[in-house]
């Protein structure tokens, strides 16, 4: 396993002191927030928040093999316990030391909508070419970007951090800690209206990303991105190339002809010094969007690209992104969409369903948040979407009643407070050969329906 900390870098990143003298050194090959997850020889950093005290489980972690124990809490004297003033200003010291130590690449991705696809199509490209650290999940926060860079090995290839917010002066201080040789940003769209008040503020904050590239940085936008002149203004600040991924005059990433099919996406493509073509095994045009974005990335950090074309085509959708699977004694077909929900993914996610869909398509939407006041107009907004690619919809939450009341009768399957009762519901209501898309914000807990689906007891309706 990979040596990331020793006892010198961890005090000289931490500007902490040992609880006890030893003359063993550390040798930490990991890093662990959470000792239900922690490996010998991780390094577990006791942070402590709203609803949990990492303190409250030193002496688990210590038991289960942890390196070192970072603390700010007194948790005793073991020789393995590195006390710090605050562990999470200690996590995010480790992140720019880590930062500042390694040699390869380092690329960013953002956006509203696709960011962790994006991040994942990266990983299997880059992984290809070289050893390539990669955030887990949707670790993008502002403990999920230090804790993917205190995980960094020093000798990688290639890093690949995301970048997420939902209110305003949150992506400055996380882009200025993973300084990106390469950022991209998805797409700027209405997720966390409510929070941020306008796309136009949405926009802003995005933008930010490009002012902490390194001169001579790359930013890739989709060309006519809305406030697409903020990210040119903030790459020219930061002395970074924008380049654009359209058809529009100058654009440096151009899409060619996308053979979309249920099972993924050919696609030719046009970079800078590249002109070829690619696969992605994830169906739905904006999915094919999205790896042309990451294949945009690759380039820009100098990857090889036939090896970064044959590394994309390993690609497949995480749960709760986009995974098709069989469920019910695989007599129905389930597109787990389960993660997270804005109207711009609820949109595709609604297209992908009626691309995939060889029988009866069922929708099944959550409540998307953080919309505040415009929460009404966008969940109505989705009318058209739904009509076109569904045959029957489910709707829980407050907000998606607004839209369930404006179908149909014929489209109305039922509507519920929230998941867990919505999801017996839909069960009793598949048929074989059906295909049922799930689909909400987080918050709307709709991994409770796709859970139901996938239970041992699940049995299919009358054909």
């Amino acid at each position: 396993m990979t040596l990331l900390w020793n006892r010198a870098d961890l005090l000289a990143a931490t500007s902490g002191h040992f609880a006890a003298a030893s003359g063993t050194d550390i040798a930490g090959t990991g890093v662990s927030i959470d000792t239900r997850t922690l490996h010998p020889g991780d390094i577990f950093i006791a942070l402590r928040g709203e609803n949990s005290n990492g303190h409250d489980h030193v002496a688990r972690a210590l038991e289960a093999g942890a390196a070192c124990v970072v603390a700010h809490e007194d948790c005793g004297t073991d020789p393995r316990i590195l006390r710090v003033d605050d562990t999470l200003a200690a996590m995010q010291a480790m992140a720019r030391y880590a930062r500042a130590r390694f040699g390869g690449r380092m690329l960013a991705v953002t956006g509203s909508v696709g960011k962790t696809s994006v991040k994942d199509m990266l990983h299997a490209a880059l992984a290809a070419c070289g050893p390539t650290h990669c955030a887990v999940a949707s670790y993008n926060n502002h403990w999920g970007v230090p804790l993917t860079l205190a995980r960094l090995p020093a000798g990688a290839a290639y890093c690949v951090c995301e970048i997420g917010m939902n209110h305003a002066g949150e992506i400055a201080p996380l882009a200025a800690m993973v300084r990106p040789d390469v950022a991209v940003v998805t797409t700027v769209a209405s997720s966390h209206l409510g929070l941020m008040g306008s796309v136009e503020a949405i926009a802003r904050e995005k933008a930010e990303i490009l002012l902490a590239l390194h001169r001579g940085g790359i930013g890739i936008i989709p060309d006519g991105v809305s406030g697409q002149a903020f990210f040119e203004r903030n790459a020219a600040q930061a002395g970074a190339t924008v380049w654009r991924a359209g058809t529009g005059e100058g654009c440096a990433i151009v899409p060619g002809p996308v053979r979309a099919t249920a099972t993924g996406s050919d696609f030719s493509l046009r970079l800078p010094g590249w002109v070829g073509e690619a696969h992605v095994s994830a169906p739905g045009r904006h999915m094919a969007a999205n790896a042309m974005l990451a294949l945009g990335a690759a380039c820009a950090a100098g990857a090889d690209m036939a090896r970064a074309v044959a590394g994309l085509a390993t690609f497949r959708p995480g749960a709760g992104r986009g995974a098709m699977t069989k469920v019910m004694q695989d007599k129905v077909a389930l597109l787990d969409e389960s993660y997270n929900a804005s109207p711009a993914s609820v949109q595709a996610a609604l297209d992908l369903l009626g691309l995939v869909a060889p029988g009866r398509r069922v929708a099944v939407l959550g409540d998307m948040l953080e919309l505040g006041a415009f929460a009404g107009h966008e969940h109505v907004s989705l009318l058209p979407a739904v009509r076109a690619n569904a045959d029957i919809v489910f709707c829980c939450g407050p907000n998606m009643k607004t839209l369930f009341d404006t179908l149909p009768p014929s489209l109305r399957g039922a509507w519920t407070p929230d998941s867990g009762q919505l999801a017996p519901l839909v069960r009793a209501a598949l048929r074989a050969g059906d295909t049922v898309m799930v689909k909400g914000s987080l918050g709307s807990r709709m991994r409770h329906v796709v859970a139901s689906l996938q239970a041992d007891d699940a049995r299919v309706g009358p054909a």
